[in-house]
């Protein structure tokens, strides 16, 4: 009799897709009591040695099957003071609406001689492989345990996958049991505190959970500091010299090498000294190729910002579609930081699947003619997947909504333009010197558009071309004029700044934000609004406003303002218009962070530093310089010396807390 092996996958709609290729179609299908979601699929199939021809029951979890909490005593919000959450004792139970998952794979394991695990090959998929092991060693504790590496689901990757498995990664396995430990305890005790605490100030919070996130709240603390910088923002005046020339009928238009300055005396005798010398010479004129970079390879945080920038989809709608492309077979793992491919890769096969499409397909048929590249090469390889890119050729009648169709076709254009030459073109640059002063002025024109043909989300267009100048010949400018304008207050968070914020800070991987981000608008810390990012009541008059971004008095969080009165009320929901999507927090919000601001800690909890320092502890467990139990102790002294002195200072936070409830 052929001995059985065991193939657990994360999600359903990935055991059908594995069995399938596995067994060539050719399965029986069982569906297992207690979920409509989960099946058992059987067949045979030859993995070689050691386990040759075997019987294979594939079958899945739907992500974790247990969760971690406090034993029974300590779960009721006032069974306990908050600070004992912290030593609290806690277990890992399998989740109630999961136990039918959990019987049906200690049940299969009974008889099997091998486990393989078809987990998602990150962190979590270590970390589910070790609960679908533990459950299956429950069924039969001989049971060889191993797992399958692979980062799409083609056929023949999947079949490679079948025939080399590795162990499990037990370091990234406890790193996530770390962080699993760490935001339960910490959110728990910060959560009980603030909620327990402010729940009497008032009628709107005495419902409310003020939950606390060791990633939620220095991604509230972004939204919350930049709404300050608007609001705090006092434009300053400036003044500019422009110099325009009318030469065969084309207007040049030289810009000031100063750009502007803020003193206007000076600004007028240094323009004064302009008018006086009455004529510009030439003192530079250089004409050289330059070009418009292809894009790097894709990794989930550039789709992420892409999506929200281009395709009308939030970080979080980004990363669902993303999923469901990836278990149907369209796209590869989207989960990756890796911006370079393997030169193993046989990228002409991956460009020759979109030929038959009728947008770009002429165009990756040109690839193949000749024009195809070997993309560049970034920083960053997690050693774990390749950058996001299209397994298959999908017809977009075949996907079911408007976002699915608009993923896919930027995760094709993006994998073509990569494998592209760089758009080419011609820079002409002229210096004049004008009395004591430099002015420059430029043209560009695009010769090869080349990648920019099939990749739409960037612009390199061709400016007005300039007449010919030449070094050493002199002009009267047709106008020379004394401009004034004010400095612009920078934009509130757009969703792409919050994101590359958060990945700079080490708040989240790439493959939570998204989720933090949603929290925050969940528990009505932050609104969104549609717009360009720049606040409303803040003009930018006159020319060169751009220039002086960033200058202006009253930035940051100063200005004698507690600035509450002037956030969104917090019940609120999102508005505006169309544009890019913009963070404003709510008056709940501002009231959160800048209380604890306001307590004067040097590591304060609305600041990404402890986190930041978290996710460091991570790295170290697994790279197997540090050990779980040891990180764990580490951060949690952190944060408990953090919480005692919150909750001496608790005081004023409540301070703060009637501002919110007045103007809720």
């Amino acid at each position: 009799m052929a001995p059985k092996v065991l193939c657990v996958a994360e999600k359903p709609s990935i055991a059908k897709s594995v069995a399938q290729h596995m067994s060539g179609g050719q399965f029986n299908t069982r569906q297992v009591a207690g979920t409509k979601y989960v099946k058992n699929y059987d067949f045979d199939y030859s993995f070689g040695p050691p386990w040759g021809r075997c019987t294979v029951t594939m079958t899945s979890v739907i992500g974790h099957i247990n969760t971690l909490d406090f034993e029974q005593q300590y779960r009721k919000w006032n069974s306990c003071s908050p600070g004992q959450l912290f030593d609290a004792p806690t277990a890992n139970y399998v989740v109630s609406d999961k136990k039918s998952i959990a019987q049906n794979i200690e049940s299969q394991a009974r008889y099997a001689r091998a486990l393989f695990i078809w987990t998602d090959c990150d962190r979590e998929g270590e970390h589910i492989g070790t609960e679908i092991r533990e459950l299956a060693r429950r069924g039969n504790p001989s049971l060889e345990v191993k797992r399958a590496r692979f980062s799409n689901i083609e056929r023949a990757h999947v079949l490679r996958a079948a025939q080399q498995p590795v162990d499990v990664d037990e370091r990234q396995a406890n790193a996530v049991a770390a962080r699993i430990e760490l935001d339960l305890r910490i959110g728990a005790a910060l959560t009980r505190l603030q909620t327990l605490s402010l729940q009497t100030m008032g009628p709107e919070l005495a419902e409310q959970m003020l939950s606390y996130g060791s990633c939620q709240f220095p991604t509230l603390g972004f939204v919350v500091d930049r709404y300050f910088r608007v609001r705090n923002f006092v434009p300053e005046t400036f003044w500019k010299i422009q110099v325009t020339l009318l030469r065969d009928g084309i207007t040049v238009n030289f810009s000031w090498d100063r750009w502007h300055l803020f003193d206007r005396m000076a600004a007028v005798i240094l323009y004064e000294r302009c008018l006086l010398a009455k004529i510009a010479r030439v003192i530079k004129v250089q004409d050289k190729p330059t070009s418009r970079w292809r894009p790097l390879p894709l990794t989930t945080l550039q789709m992420q910002q892409m999506a929200t920038q281009y395709l009308r989809m939030d970080s979080q709608q980004a990363m669902s579609v993303a999923e469901h492309l990836y278990t149907r077979g369209f796209i590869s793992y989207p989960r990756t930081e890796t911006d370079q491919f393997d030169s193993g890769m046989d990228l002409r096969k991956l460009v020759e699947k979109q030929v038959p499409d009728s947008r770009w397909g002429q165009y990756a048929q040109g690839l193949l003619n000749g024009g195809f590249r070997q993309p560049r090469s970034g920083r960053n390889n997690d050693q774990a997947h390749p950058p996001i890119h299209p397994v298959a050729w999908v017809n977009p009648s075949t996907l079911p909504d408007e976002n699915q169709r608009r993923l896919y076709e930027f995760v094709a254009r993006h994998f073509l333009a990569c494998c592209s030459e760089d758009a080419k073109g011609d820079q002409t640059t002229v210096e004049i010197r004008y009395g004591d002063e430099l002015f420059h002025t430029s043209g560009l024109t695009v010769r090869q558009r080349n990648y920019l043909d099939v990749y739409p989300y960037h612009r390199w267009e061709s400016t007005q071309q300039l007449p010919p100048f030449t070094v050493g010949e002199e002009f009267i400018p047709t106008e020379a004029t004394l401009t004034t304008g004010q400095t612009a207050p920078p934009g509130y968070l757009t969703e792409p700044e919050l994101l590359g914020l958060m990945e700079a800070n080490g708040i989240g991987t790439d493959a939570t934000m998204a989720e933090h981000i949603a929290k925050i608008k969940e528990r009505q810390y932050v609104m969104t609004r549609g717009g360009s990012g720049r606040s409303g009541d803040d003009d930018d008059s006159g020319g060169g406003g751009g220039r002086g971004r960033g200058r202006g008095r009253g930035r940051g969080r100063g200005g004698g303002q507690r600035g509450g009165n002037q956030a969104s009320t917090w019940r609120g929901g999102g508005g505006g218009g169309g544009g890019t999507t913009v963070f404003i927090p709510t008056t709940l919000g501002v009231a959160l962070i800048q209380g604890y601001e306001e307590m004067g800690f040097e590591t304060s909890l609305s600041k990404p530093f402890l986190r930041k320092e978290m996710e460091l502890q991570m790295k170290a467990i697994c790279a197997g310089t540090k050990h779980r139990q040891q990180v764990v102790h580490e951060c949690l002294e952190q944060y408990r010396d953090v919480f005692v002195r919150t909750s001496q200072r608790i005081d004023v936070l409540k301070a703060v807390s009637p501002v919110c409830v007045k103007s809720a």
